[in-house]
């Protein structure tokens, strides 16, 4: 059995949605809808059970799976860039990880597989190299970056990278993400205003060095995210904490251009201030490095942007559909 937590989220979901593609459904989905629409996510999807979060922790530290896990994919947490509960960051996006990795040392059989964050690099000042030593030097700019570099430094102190896997996942996007409010990539949120009123806003930028529009982040689609993410699935000697991204910086105008082709409109741009109280937490450049990546052997290139994005546009956005 594998195991998938956050498996109604995004990624989790599209990992569900991979697997089955792989005539995998032996999968338990672990996740806490509450009153969210993500539940939305697992309706066309196969799998054998669902647990509450708590529940399942519970189950799983009182032994009760027996040794019928054979993978544990952690992708759920709290992904607010903007939560201010420490608290609740810490108890979702720390506390919960640590246990599973604690339940995992007497189970070494097991993979584990666990989401980080591209977050937890903060300004890129000390670069996008996934490397383990360097994880203390990093200076993440809000406390959900912190939530995740706090795990990623104890599993090396630990030692555990020599067992399992991180994956800092830069910035993804695509199906299945409907449900996760302010935290949807900006394409999500801007196609219905350039599908009906034929304009996109994109924020301001407050350094010199930056135009308007021209900061840089890694868009990643979601469909190359999980062949990355499942060639860790089926390489268990591999190990240590790993970039998921593209590898190329791209500009917010280069996202909107790419959605306004993909729609079939006029590139009309509108560029607005951007909120106070992300000014100062705001990466203006992000680029996962791969070389360790590529290293270990995988060699899945990404799609580009541009067919990221019209895929995306043309056959989910467009339908209003999930993956399936």
């Amino acid at each position: 059995m594998i195991v998938i937590t956050g498996g109604s989220g995004f990624i989790g979901s599209a990992l569900v949605w991979r697997l089955n593609q792989k005539s995998v459904t032996d999968i338990l989905v672990v996740d806490h809808c509450a009153e969210s629409e993500n539940w939305k996510n697992l309706v066309p999807l196969r799998f054998s059970d669902y647990l509450d979060r708590q529940e399942f922790i519970t189950r799983l530290e009182r032994g009760d799976f027996g040794k019928s896990i054979e993978a544990i994919l952690h992708m759920g947490a709290c992904s607010s860039t903007t939560e201010k509960n420490a608290d609740f960051l810490l108890e979702n996006n720390y506390r919960y990880t640590l246990r599973i990795a604690l339940w995992r040392e007497s189970h070494p059989s097991c993979r584990l597989i666990y989401a980080s964050s591209a977050a937890t690099y903060g300004d890129g000042s000390r670069g996008y190299a996934d490397n383990e030593t360097e994880l203390r030097t990093l200076r993440p700019l809000n406390m959900y970056g912190y939530s995740k570099q706090l795990f990623d430094c104890y599993a090396e102190r630990k030692g555990w990278f020599k067992q399992i896997i991180g994956l800092k996942y830069f910035n993804v996007f695509g199906p299945n993400e409907y449900h996760k409010g302010d935290m949807r990539s900006v394409i999500n949120k801007a196609y219905p205003d350039v599908r009906d009123k034929g304009i996109m806003r994109l924020f301001k930028s407050y350094r010199k060095e930056y135009a308007d529009g021209e900061q840089k982040r890694d868009f990643i689609y979601i469909k190359d995210a999980l062949e990355m993410t499942l060639f860790f699935l089926e390489k268990p000697a591999v190990n240590g904490i790993f970039n998921i991204g593209t590898g190329t910086a791209r500009t917010w105008n280069d996202i909107a251009r790419a959605l306004f082709a993909a729609a079939g409109k006029k590139t009309a741009i509108e560029y607005i201030p951007m909120p106070e109280n992300i000014r100062d937490k705001y990466q203006y450049f992000t680029q996962a490095d791969l070389t360790k990546l590529r290293n270990a052997g995988c060699r899945h290139q990404c799609m580009p942007l541009d067919n990221a994005v019209a895929d995306y546009v043309k056959n989910y956005l467009g339908k209003e559909t999930t993956l399936e």
